[in-house]
């Protein structure tokens, strides 16, 4: 038990969809005091429960999972194990290939028996207590092992009243049974393990996807001991600060900054980025990107467990546990559906002897066939695999997306706000002018403004710093700095209190003369930002900067229009002349200028209430308000930020914004396989309610069908782990 966290972590044999949940959540509940305690994550069958005041032992939580017919184990001790013993990873597989070659080796002794193949399908002379004991001893050991991983849940189904797709499986085979349909009821009882084997195969194979960004991370490094000698050592034993090396090609085992040496990287793992980005002194990497031609050194940012990689696999796992609202209808559909479909059953089964004079022996097998029906295999693994599938190959893309719930909602959206800055622009404005005033020089007006910002990392900060160290301008860092929340700031200077700040705030002051309010409107229609520099008695001056709009921001904005996006709209706390700029050359709908973050939220609020579905896209770190009011919040280069990652529904761990068009695309086509795959798995029940209702079904047949609907709809949605990493919406 993590004493930290309160938590107890299991892992579930045997839970590989949503129905598992839904009874571990229903058997669980009770004991742990609520389902807000329960969390599941089915790629890895991990279970989390955090215990509060409730005195829940790790045994009794292993206990009541045994009572739903699934098995629990501590999950430190499966870490450890290493591996699962060769029951456990191939007994399924193993009971349904027996099953399957018993009911083939029993169809083909009773065919050479019987003398044709006619006469042991279904000729009457071979039919109950003249079928050959051989064969039937043979169609026994096809139904046992066939349910064999089946009984301990249907018998869970039984106790508690509470009827599953796993007790119509062996009322079904047990029905078959007593009207001496022994090859039906073998066949039933293979094809339904056969079906059970596809869908752990299915979720596995999404599991896989997902593991292999696991396999990117390295679990070695290479450190200097106190010699100052190479050596290796495990990654997670490298603390913060600790300097590590990585030689050519080798995958960086952990995050960092480089201090020595220069490459390029391959960050696609991470950030889907398909050209090597260059690294140098100071620039950040990240763990399980692949190093180039160069040698770097390296400093450790954060430990093994906590990096971006880590963040991400640990989220993509997570993320099942937040259903989408098609796995919720499907859910709900699946719960209402199964118990109507067992009393049209049961009514088949009473009324056709007394109302239309149908034999028992043939009602009570049409019953069976509705039963087998009722099975609601296919409709609920159609939506969970595609939402998995859907998730990895958005990670595998940079596009990290925190749940079911979200990948659906780019699908609906009708309006998008943007930040400005960092966004629809690079991030990184310059220095374009100086202009002193009042006697000071530009170098002396560029050295305060440098001793202001020194505190602050706001772009506009960091390209004063920038050019205060191209021009060589030495400064010290002023004293009792004080931010004035989206004006400016104020601090001393040589025991003189200077400000700076945004044309606004030096209208607030009362202190611009007619010429410079004349100057500064003039920078603002050339879409120029401004920043004033004072003092206690005079202004001093101001520079002027400008960002420049990202290469690609105009064709987005087309990509998005096209998408049938609405309204998109730019926020920023820039200035009205600068914003209208950048909102012309990019073609954006809306401009919201000169705004606190108070400011964004009311905006979103009001776009909320005219367009339902709003997205906000920004940092993560300063928009988290008004992104936790919109529809959907979209943070960018979250690589850099675990702050954004953990705000933002979903994150784009680059600044590339070409991934929100595909963003939009993947979700659109994700709810069309989701819909694809529910409308053709309640095609074939119905089709198999027609075809028994003119007596015309068979139940090896309908089970066949179920069987062969789960396999399409399985690899229609796997089919999302092949989405192109660049589709234009």
């Amino acid at each position: 038990m993590n004493q930290e966290s309160n938590e107890f972590v299991f892992k579930i044999q045997d839970m590989d969809c949503a129905e598992e949940v839904t009874i571990l959540k229903r058997e669980l509940s009770p004991l742990v005091g609520g389902e807000d305690h329960l969390f599941f994550d089915i790629l890895n069958r991990r279970m989390t429960v955090t215990v509060n005041a409730e005195p829940v032992t790790r045994e009794a939580i292993i206990a009541a999972v045994g009572q739903t017919g699934m098995r629990a184990e501590p999950w430190d001790a499966d870490k450890k194990a290493g591996s699962t013993t060769f029951w456990k990873r191939h007994g399924r597989t193993l009971l349904t290939s027996v099953s399957g070659a018993m009911l083939g080796s029993a169809f083909l002794t009773h065919i050479f028996l019987a003398g044709s193949f006619a006469a042991a399908l279904g000729a009457e002379e071979t039919v109950g207590g003249s079928m050959p004991f051989a064969v039937r001893l043979q169609y026994l050991a096809a139904m046992l092992t066939g349910i064999w991983f089946v009984l301990p849940k249907a018998w869970f189904a039984l106790k508690r009243l509470r009827p599953d797709m796993n007790l119509l499986m062996c009322v079904a085979v047990l029905g078959a049974l007593f009207i001496d349909e022994w090859f039906e009821a073998a066949a039933v009882a293979f094809l339904f393990s056969f079906s059970q084997l596809l869908e752990a195969w299915s979720v596995g194979r999404a599991r896989r996807a997902v593991a292999a960004l696991m396999d990117l991370s390295t679990p070695i490094a290479r450190v200097r001991d106190e010699d100052g000698n190479e050596i290796t050592v495990a990654a997670e034993s490298v603390s913060p600060g600790t300097v590590f090396l990585i030689r050519p090609g080798e995958k960086i085992p952990l995050d960092g900054a480089v201090i020595k040496g220069t490459s390029d990287v391959n960050q696609a793992p991470i950030t889907g980025e398909s050209v090597p980005v260059s690294k140098q002194a100071d620039d950040e990497i990240y763990a399980g990107t692949i190093n180039g031609d160069g040698l770097l050194e390296a400093e450790c940012s954060k430990p093994a467990e906590d990096t971006i990689l880590a963040q991400i696999i640990r989220m993509v796992g997570e993320a099942q546990s937040r259903r989408s609202p098609s796995e919720l209808w499907v859910e709900k559909f699946a719960r209402v559906y199964t118990p109507i479909v067992m009393v049209l059953a049961l009514l088949v089964l009473l009324c056709l002897p007394l109302l239309l004079q149908v034999s028992w022996h043939n009602a009570m097998y049409r019953a069976l066939v509705l039963l087998v029906i009722a099975c609601p295999c296919a409709l609920v693994i159609s939506t969970p695999v595609s939402i998995v599938a859907a998730l990895a190959a958005a990670a595998r893309n940079g596009v990290l997306i925190k749940g079911g719930e979200f990948i659906e909602t780019p699908s609906r959206l009708r309006a998008l706000a943007l930040d400005k800055t960092g966004t629809l622009t690079q991030g990184k404005p310059v220095v374009t002018k100086i202009v002193p005033l009042n006697g000071h020089t530009e170098a002396e007006l560029l050295e305060r403004a440098a001793a202001l910002e020194a505190h602050s990392n706001h772009p506009l900060a960091l390209a004063i710093l920038d050019a205060a160290a191209e021009r060589q301008v030495a400064f010290q860092p002023a004293e009792d700095y004080q931010i004035i929340q989206g004006k400016g700031a104020t601090a001393k200077l040589n025991g003189r209190e200077f400000w700076l700040g945004s044309h606004r705030y030096l209208e607030e002051r009362k202190e611009e003369t007619s010429e410079v309010h004349q100057q500064l409107e003039e920078l603002s229609r050339n879409g120029q930002t401004v920043v004033v520099i004072g003092n206690d008695t005079h202004v001093c001056g101001f520079i002027a900067l400008a960002d420049r709009v990202r290469e690609t921001s105009a064709d987005v904005i087309r990509d998005l229009h096209s998408a049938g996006i609405e309204q998109l709209v730019m926020l920023t706390g820039d200035n009205q002349g600068t914003a209208q700029t950048v909102a012309r050359e990019v073609g954006m709908d809306q401009v919201h200028a000169e705004l606190l973050p108070e400011d964004k939220l009311r905006v979103i609020e009001s776009l909320v209430a005219e367009y339902e579905h709003v997205a906000m896209v920004g940092d993560g770190v300063n928009d988290a308000p008004a992104m936790s009011r919109s529809s959907l919040g979209i943070a960018m280069g979250a690589a850099g930020s675990d702050v954004a990652i953990e705000s933002a529904d979903i994150a784009l761990m680059t600044d590339d914004l070409t991934k929100i068009p595909w963003l939009i695309h993947h979700s659109r086509h994700t709810l069309n396989i989701i819909r694809q795959n529910i409308i053709f798995a309640l095609s074939i029940k119905v089709l198999f309610v027609i075809l028994m209702a003119l007596n015309h079904a068979s139940l090896w047949a309908a089970i066949a069908a179920d069987m062969g609907a789960s396999l399409l709809v399985i690899f229609n949605g796997l089919r999302l782990l092949q989405v192109p990493l660049r589709t234009k919406a």
